[in-house]
């Protein structure tokens, strides 16, 4: 009979750790194609996961999880992690409605202790499990596992430069796979290419490996140890002991007798922190993303056999393409006129500004707050920046574009790709909050595209305004499949638009939710009850002439959007009880997102979870008449 397959005998770390060490490649073989196989059914982060198989099955072969603590930085490398930690029969409902994250998460499993879906956040939680264990007397192992990529990030220096002054026992492993989403930028990343190709580090290393293998033992073991001390003179791994870390390294991250028996040397360490160097390959071991440029860092479900991915149907361009497009279009007219991102060109649609105008395109790496401030250098020097940045990610800047842009009433133009809802990434990546934190700051213009025209006349606003900051949100996925107009004349500001006329429901949308907004409209007409559909553009300055007429003209008035509570809604609240509007017995409901972090999901279904599905949206304008659909479900939403 065939032998049961090693990874068939894995349900939790401790089965592994029974495991003789020779069983320890042909397991990362085996956990590698069912990391493989288990993507192709889901889609999600593949190259990634593929590069940390073997360190993967050496961290949990040598150390006590989930006693010792492993935190893996960004989260979208663990998929093997999971396997091995009991999630293996759920492995499948990665990313989907009800099933596992794509990234760590607490609530998950005991080997998570710590969730991770943006950079740079490892090295810091991990010094915190460090001073809790030392606090509290305890004995344990803490690991932190951190891309080179995520090195761009000032937060992980702010951590190490930290760590040598607050514990002695710290273990920081660096998986230099020379590529995150994009190929890394800035010096850390040159660095780290000069350790890895240095001549005399290669010499050196050849040159030991060949006594090692005429030494008897244990006298080979001891040489390799003085060979780790030898490199890192040789090297110049300088930069890391300068801070205060004992440096290892660098090593072949697909090595794993290798990666064992640097642990083991690593968790023998207790007089100060140590940082383990590993080289990794994006993709290792499955040939399409290996040889993809961006080395299937995300992938939709895919042939195994071939590597081809699941393509969706054609349709129109998606809102990144519009803005990318509109920006070129623009900055052809006008040198001024810059892009920043900060290590994703190609999930901005930056990568296509690039291509026209290569020296007007930065790519700053994972340091959304360089990147801020670095834009309101450029504005305040006369140039015309747009920093491209997902919602979710400019939370990360904020401090800056308060300081550093909005006081200072600097033209920064905010590019806020993926706002609202963002399906299978869940709440990590939701962008739901940039209204109400850009909304708080005095100065600035918000706008919100319902569709890719308007999307596009708002990036030819953003370029027109250079009296103060500006931003324009815009969701994920396709657009409307609208004709695009030849001239993209900016918007008048602080001016919305009406598009149907009615007399006792005003609905008014701000963005993406436009098109469900009509179609809600459309269902409130056929129940005899006829409404106003309008689209605000602005959340800021608001129009407060259209707010005042649809108040003043309806009965009932509806404000919807796809972002957080204390937004859009709020916005127009303040307005009507300033103008006294509210004691005149207007019945008004405010849409947003529920106050709870919604969980992954297909959008559609995260978006009628949330009532701002046109059934959601004529349920709420019933609720308020006190009438009920013919589902009896009026109110249920409101």
């Amino acid at each position: 009979m065939p032998a049961t397959p090693l990874l068939d005998r894995i349900k939790l770390p401790s089965d592994l750790r029974r495991l003789p060490e020779a069983d320890l490649k042909p397991l990362a073989e085996e956990l590698r194609a069912e990391t493989i196989d288990a993507v192709s059914v889901t889609g999600g982060h593949l190259g990634a996961g593929l590069g940390v198989v073997e360190l993967t099955v050496a961290l949990h072969y040598v150390f006590d999880t989930p006693k010792d603590v492993l935190i893996w930085d960004v989260g979208h490398q663990a998929y093997p992690h999971k396997i091995l930690t009991g999630r293996r029969a759920r492995i499948r409902t990665l990313r989907q409605g009800g099933g596992l994250s794509g990234f760590t998460r607490r609530a998950e499993s005991e080997y998570d202790p710590f969730g991770a879906a943006h950079a740079a956040t490892s090295i810091s939680a991990a010094l915190g499990f460090c001073v809790a264990r030392d606090q509290k007397g305890e004995d344990k192992n803490v690991v932190a596992v951190i891309g080179d990529g995520s090195m761009s990030a000032g937060m992980a220096y702010e951590a190490m430069n930290n760590a040598v002054e607050t514990t002695k026992k710290l273990i920081v492993i660096l998986n230099d796979n020379d590529m995150s989403i994009a190929p890394p930028v800035g010096g850390m990343s040159s660095y780290l290419a000069r350790l890895v190709s240095s001549k005399t580090y290669r010499a050196v290393r050849s040159a030991t490996k060949k006594v090692v293998e005429h030494l008897p033992s244990p006298i080979p073991e001891i040489t390799k140890k003085a060979e780790e001390y030898a490199r890192t003179m040789v090297t110049g791994g300088t930069f890391f002991e300068e801070l205060g870390f004992h440096y290892l390294g660098p090593f072949d991250g697909h090595d794993v007798a290798e990666l064992v028996r640097v642990l083991r040397h690593a968790r023998s360490i207790d007089d100060h922190p140590v940082l383990i160097h590993v080289v990794t390959k994006k993709g290792k071991g499955y040939a399409p993303a290996e040889n993809a440029a961006d080395k299937y860092h995300g992938v939709n479900r895919f042939n195994v056999v071939t590597g081809e991915q699941a393509k969706a149907k054609a349709g129109p361009p998606t809102y990144t393409r519009v803005f990318a497009d509109s920006l070129v279009k623009i900055a052809e007219r006008d040198p001024k006129i810059v892009a920043i991102t900060a290590a994703m060109p190609s999930g901005t649609g930056l990568d296509y500004f690039a291509h026209r105008f290569p020296s007007r395109m930065f790519d700053v790496g994972i340091a959304e707050q360089h990147a801020v401030t670095f834009a309101a250098g450029l504005a305040a020097d006369g140039m015309k920046p747009f920093a491209a940045i997902y919602s979710t990610f400019l939370q990360r800047g904020y401090d800056q574009v308060v300081h550093d842009v909005a006081i200072q009433k600097l033209p920064v133009r905010f590019a806020m790709d993926r706002a609202g809802l963002v399906g299978a990434d869940g709440p990590t990546h939701a962008g739901s909050f940039d209204i109400g934190y850009l909304g708080a700051l005095p100065g600035f213009v918000l706008m919100a595209a319902a569709d890719e025209v308007e999307l596009a006349r708002m990036v030819a606003t953003c370029g027109a305004i250079d009296d103060g900051p500006s931003a324009v949100r815009y969701p994920r996925g396709e657009a409307s499949g609208l004709a695009m107009p030849a001239e993209l004349l900016p918007l008048e500001i602080g001016r919305g638009r009406v598009l149907r006329e009615g007399a006792t429901i005003a609905l008014l949308s701000y963005g993406t939710r436009l098109g469900d907004t009509l179609r809600a409209a459309d269902r409130l007409a056929a129940m005899g009850l006829s409404a106003t559909v309008a689209d605000a553009r602005f959340a800021k300055p608001l129009d407060e002439d259209l707010v005042r007429r649809l108040a003043r003209e309806h009965e009932v008035l509806i404000t919807i959007e796809e972002g957080a509570v204390g937004g859009f809604g709020a916005f127009v609240l303040q307005f009507l009880a300033r103008e006294g509007a509210l004691d005149r017995g207007l019945k008004i409901r405010t849409l947003t997102l529920p106050d709870v972090f919604q969980e992954q999901d297909k959008p559609e279904a995260m978006v009628a979870a949330a009532g701002l599905d046109a059934d959601g949206i004529a349920a709420a304008a019933l609720a308020a008449l006190g009438r009920e659909d013919a589902r009896g479900e009026g109110g249920a939403r409101a």
